[in-house]
């Protein structure tokens, strides 16, 4: 048999799971000075046989690691009044070769409006019988909103003779205590969306307390997903639901029965702390961006981890060895003192941020699309531009809108569009070319992550479809609104109607 070695992993995360900063974040409730439970730390990596443990670390090639994907993380720093270097934002790019395909922005600010997976303890504020939804304070600047298909309940806490579904005034009412978990963050005017429906995500699977949810993820083949259902079987909690994550694709039952476990303590921890605490408080804080991104992505596709700052360099370094040890070697430390140029400059990230940040966006053959926020919408546009054709109208046309459907699948996930979003592509005379299109387009989806719903070409040639928004988007990352026209685009000649 092969020999058995242990991969040292690292520090961890350290300290005990309830670690973090403070859970009171105003809003009208009592303040609460518990801290928030954060991710439990891991345990000692299993022990991996030789060839297993080489399996996991992915291909190389010369003694370099190879993988579709790098990941570049860098953290910009500046001095405050004082003269001490003050954390300003930390910025992920994710490359698929040398293109720039995501980017994310975390601020120190973000406690407020980047919260999406955080469990509080809440406060229904009113409920509103006609939108059926909630006002729930949760201790943001503005109160979240839950709506009656986000609501948990227990049938014996309704009314004796209510018949068929209860509605939401029947099952919550003002100055009510609840559990939920932010599942959309506030974004402009609106405030988070909640759900009651708590899911902790770990490695290899999510937990889902009080539910009897059970799947295994359909990105995996048939073959792997028949070995994780015997094995969840058996480590799936009776009362709790589990989801097995694709990143489980090989792993042990020993691994899985231990992120269960690891799981199963975070949530003893958030439900101890909530029968502490007075509403409204932070029960759960999600890690930092830069940990939840590896948690979420970083695998053997991954060529490498680019990291310009030491001291999360550190943390990202233990936490991979303690999660992935097999690919904890592909961290690593760019030192922007040493080397001659920013890590983002050298990888071109910058300039390519500033085109994704453009409503123009030209195509290989000389077409572009234009691509407009609105408040209800996106709109996309698609021109042939230079694009002139060599044999046909219907040829030329036909390449162009091939040619955007490609780009456009990779815009929507670069620049984080959510919503919904309507496509103009050119007219095209032909069925089968409609179709071709929109079948490119579909495919050109499936390799994101973001749930994505496409419906087929109209006689106008408009293609609608929704992607799950989460966040502001890349836009409203480094922008803000225009104080002069409102973000309009357009300053009104007030002398014409007569205004001074």
């Amino acid at each position: 048999p092969s020999a058995r070695r242990r991969r040292r992993g690292g520090r961890g995360r350290g300290g005990a799971g309830n670690s973090g900063g403070n859970s009171g974040l105003g809003g009208g409730g009592s303040r609460s000075t518990a801290r928030p439970v954060e991710s439990a730390p891991y345990d000692a990596p299993i022990d991996l046989d030789d060839d297993e443990f080489a399996k996991r670390r992915g291909r190389e090639r010369k003694g370099r690691p190879v993988g579709r994907y790098l990941m570049c993380v860098h953290v910009q720093r500046e001095p405050d009044e004082h003269g001490v270097l003050q954390h300003v934002a930390t910025q992920i790019a994710v490359l698929e070769g040398r293109s720039l395909t995501e980017h994310y922005v975390s601020r120190p600010s973000d406690d407020v409006s980047q919260i999406h997976g955080n469990v509080y303890l809440g406060k229904v504020q009113n409920v509103l019988p006609g939108m059926e939804a909630a006002f729930v304070d949760i201790g943001t600047p503005k109160n979240a909103v839950l709506y009656r298909g986000d609501v948990q309940y227990d049938k014996e806490d309704i009314e004796a003779g209510t018949k068929g579904e209860p509605k939401i005034e029947q099952i919550l009412k003002a100055r009510q205590t609840i559990l939920c978990q932010v599942t959309k963050n506030p974004i402009a005017h609106k405030g988070a969306r909640l759900t009651q429906e708590v899911s902790l995500p770990g490695r290899f699977v999510v937990l889902i307390p009080n539910s009897s949810t059970y799947g295994i993820s359909k990105r995996l083949p048939d073959d792997e997903r028949k070995r994780l259902r015997a094995v969840l079987d058996k480590v799936k909690p009776a009362q709790h639901g589990v989801i097995v994550r694709t990143a489980a694709e090989g792993v042990t039952s020993e691994e899985l029965e231990r992120d269960v476990t690891r799981l199963l303590k975070q949530w003893a921890q958030i439900t101890d702390l909530a029968q502490r605490s007075q509403a409204p408080t932070l029960l759960y804080r999600e890690p930092e961006m830069g940990l939840r991104i590896i948690r979420e992505e970083f695998n053997a596709e991954f060529r490498g981890v680019v990291i310009d700052d030491r001291e999360l360099y550190e943390e990202v370094r233990d936490y991979v060895g303690f999660i992935s040890p097999a690919l904890a070697e592909r961290v690593e430390f760019y030192d922007p003192e040493a080397e001659p140029l920013p890590l983002y400059e050298r990888n071109h990230i910058h300039e390519q941020l500033h085109k994704a940040l453009d409503r123009k966006v030209w195509l290989p053959s000389g077409g572009s699309l234009i691509i407009e926020h609105t408040e209800a919408l996106t709109v996309i546009d698609i021109n042939t531009g230079k694009n002139v054709g060599t044999s046909s109208l219907e040829e030329t046309v036909f390449r162009n809108n091939m040619e955007a459907a490609d780009e456009i699948a990779r815009q929507l996930r670069l620049r984080d569009i959510g919503g919904i979003i309507v496509i103009d592509y050119i007219d095209m005379e032909v069925r089968d070319n409609r179709e071709q299109v929109i079948r490119r387009f579909r495919d050109a989806l499936a390799r994101d992550k973001t749930r994505t719903q496409v419906f087929d070409i109209s006689e106008l040639g408009l293609v609608e479809m929704t992607r799950k928004r989460i966040g502001e988007g890349l836009l409203e990352s480094f922008a803000q609104r225009c104080p002069h026209c409102d973000g309009r685009g357009v300053q009104i000649d007030h002398h014409l109607l007569g205004g001074e």
